[in-house]
């Protein structure tokens, strides 16, 4: 069943402005009926400012009002077609400070690995610049004896699924991976 966005806070506006059950509330938000009894004595989420559903749009007030008017009613969420969360949006990739060092890791990984990767691409996997991705390519960067191919998507840098997009967009413009020489290859 669906709850609403902020169930703790939900269920504090309910104690405080209905007559529900602390079952009707607790079945609604996801709680345990004795959470919300501590909710109405103030032994639990003191502190917490209650949210109006139906100011939010999660609940109408003929809901609330059949439910009051019968005990063992459940309340029913409004259905929405406002998506909980959008897709990313247009423009440079986001990278924490935190996870900034690992980028040069990375570009050395998908140059290793992903041959078939062309600059933008990883730029755009990324979030970096060409010149980076250039001064690693060329082991000019800076920092060239402490970069280490790792996997982007073990970083928490890229995820899986915007890799395989890119890898696909590649193969169907048909950049093919270069194959590796293996040591066995190159003595015959």
């Amino acid at each position: 069943m669906a709850q609403p966005l902020m169930p703790k806070a939900t269920a504090v506006w309910l104690v405080d402005n209905t007559t529900l059950t602390f079952e009707q509330i607790a079945e609604l938000c996801g709680l345990h009926e004795l959470e919300v009894q501590g909710i109405a004595d103030d032994e639990v989420a003191v502190g917490i400012i209650g949210i109006d559903p139906v100011g939010s749009g999660q609940l109408d007030r003929e809901e609330i009002e059949r439910c009051e008017a019968d005990a063992t009613a459940r309340l029913v969420l409004l259905e929405t077609e406002m998506p909980l969360t959008s897709a990313r949006r247009r423009g440079p990739r986001y990278t924490p400070v935190s996870k900034r060092q690992d980028r040069p890791d990375a570009i050395s990984w998908l140059i290793k690995y992903h041959t078939e990767l062309n600059d933008p691409q990883i730029a755009k996997l990324l979030g970096t610049t060409k010149s980076t991705i250039q001064a690693v390519r060329g082991r000019t960067h800076w920092n060239i004896s402490n970069i280490k191919a790792r996997d982007p998507v073990l970083l928490g840098i890229c995820k899986q699924s915007e890799l395989e997009t890119e890898l696909n967009k590649a193969h169907a413009a048909g950049r093919l991976p270069a194959v590796p020489v293996t040591e066995d290859e190159s003595l015959s």
